[in-house]
């Protein structure tokens, strides 16, 4: 009755490489087979790591890719891979994510993965974004994000996708669903995983105005659910843990399925048409455009 049950065989990372060469047979983009093989071998350094204590049955991801945790396909790939692992490990009943960067939760997705790319690789990178958004939010694991630093955009995404949201009381931090700024339109599940945590009306303002919200005003509208001083952020998460799994697993796992699976479904049964509107809307020369002037903005920034 649990999500990740009903859904491994629409969804499972078992078949997302395999997926991706296929996701064209009506009509959608096409991947060829020598493209798939590319991106199995292409990473040479773990973007992700894993403390699994087994006494606990709970395990840190600890996101380790310099310099901001950058969601590019390549970590994306790996991200659920590991997820996935601790899935199915029955022993592992609680999952922390948290980062390694300083300073930084995760910048949110690879703006480089979108900009001066082809339809073919737009599409397989907007189908690992879906990924990691299915293995969390469908997860029969408990999952605590442990937001130790800024978290815009994707990085927001994969923090709301958890269970609860623990993030540093430091106010240069923020967080928030901020891809209008860039004149990016966040799809449907985006927009459903916010609404569902903190209501409609500041969902509509949060991503009508691209608002990034520092972690008191995160708190107040439901967006965090507990502040705590930096370097208490997973130690917390670790006590929080404890509370959770006190809660009989199966009791937990069918109340999320039921308070999760109406929007969880939505997506994987409009996948292929999510990706192809995703490939339709990045590649348009205004959007290109746009990711250009960011993407010129950010390297003064850096000079």
């Amino acid at each position: 009755m649990a999500l990740r049950a009903a859904l491994r065989n629409k969804c499972g990372l078992s078949s997302l490489l395999s997926q991706l060469s296929s996701c064209s047979s009506h009509g959608g983009v096409r991947v060829s087979p020598a493209f798939i093989a590319q991106r199995r071998n292409n990473s040479s350094s773990s973007a992700v790591k894993v403390d699994f204590d087994q006494s606990t049955g709970v395990a840190v991801l600890h996101m380790q890719s310099p310099p901001v945790n950058s969601l590019s396909l390549d970590f994306l790939t790996e991200f659920c891979i590991n997820v996935e692992k601790l899935e199915m490990d029955k022993s592992c009943r609680g999952l922390i994510i948290t980062s390694s960067q300083p300073k930084v939760f995760s910048a949110g997705l690879d703006i480089m993965e979108m900009y001066g790319k082809s339809p073919e690789r737009c599409g397989v990178f907007w189908k690992a974004v879906q990924e990691m958004w299915l293995k969390l939010y469908s997860s029969n694991m408990v999952t605590i994000a442990a937001i130790n630093g800024s978290s815009p955009a994707g990085g927001c995404l994969m923090s709301l996708t958890c269970d609860y949201r623990i993030m540093a009381d430091n106010p240069r931090f923020s967080i928030g669903l901020n891809e209008t700024q860039l004149g990016i339109v966040a799809p449907f599940w985006f927009k459903e995983t916010l609404v569902n945590t903190v209501g409609h009306r500041h969902a509509e303002m949060a991503l009508e105005l691209g608002l990034l919200y520092n972690p008191s005003e995160a708190l107040k509208i439901g967006m965090v659910d507990q502040l705590v001083p930096e370097d208490q952020v997973l130690t917390t998460a670790a006590q929080t843990m404890k509370k959770w799994l006190a809660i009989p697993d199966h009791a937990r796992q069918i109340t999320k399925s039921m308070m999760r699976k109406p929007t969880v479904e939505k997506l994987v049964s409009e996948r292929e048409a999510d990706i192809n509107n995703f490939v339709s809307f990045i590649t348009k020369d205004s959007i290109q455009k746009s990711l250009r002037m960011y993407i010129e903005m950010l390297k003064k920034r850096k000079g």
